[in-house]
């Protein structure tokens, strides 16, 4: 049995849709934040020991319920229905460029890729999988990974991305994306050295 602190957090989280982060959870139940993950912690051991079909994770900044990963293939099954499209291979390469680079330039995505970035970042921002972090030097919009982008790949900071030192592409990719990545190098260092030179 649960104590009342921890019924109300486990209330307040099945109303969230979002994560929420420790502070609103304990304005909302007005008790102090090391209550609060105490109660978090006691929440997570009370869904592990029972051997419930729901967990509680911390994801994006703060803490959600979510479906067992055992219950995945019956719930495919049942909430089967038309959904977003996946995302491209263009749309992919593009939130990869800026979830290792942010903040980064619509300009630089595209010098990176090879091929114009308008329509891949245009995707990412309707889908809320990146934003606006301020402005360049010359005035481009820079992106940054939003929290959606964080929850969706059951992230808590950017911290636990991949390291792309386990990434093992064919050679003649590798080469590939070697060059442009000098190239990117290269033009952001002609960047930083103009915009010094000006300082």
């Amino acid at each position: 049995m649960i104590a009342e602190l921890p019924r109300t957090l486990e209330a307040l989280l099945f109303l969230s849709a979002d994560p929420v982060p420790v502070a609103a959870l304990a304005q909302a139940a007005e008790a102090e934040a090391d209550e609060v993950r105490a109660a978090l912690q006691e929440l997570v051991q009370h869904y592990e020991r029972d051997g419930h079909g729901l967990v509680l994770r911390e994801l994006a900044g703060g803490w959600a319920l979510s479906s067992h990963p055992d219950a995945e293939p019956a719930a495919r099954a049942l909430l089967a229905k038309p959904r977003t499209p996946p995302l491209t291979a263009a749309q992919a390469e593009t939130l990869a460029i800026v979830a290792y680079l942010q903040p980064v330039s619509r300009p630089e995505i595209a010098r990176i890729r090879g091929v114009s970035a308008e329509s891949a970042v245009g995707t990412l921002l309707e889908r809320g999988l990146i934003e606006e972090s301020g402005r360049s030097p010359f005035g481009a919009a820079l992106y940054r990974t939003s929290t959606l982008f964080l929850a969706l790949f059951g992230l808590r900071e950017l911290g636990e991305l991949p390291d792309v030192a386990g990434f093992d592409p064919s050679p003649e990719f590798e080469h590939e994306l070697r060059e442009r990545l000098l190239r990117a190098g290269e033009a952001r260092g002609g960047i930083a050295g103009s915009s010094n030179g000006h300082g």
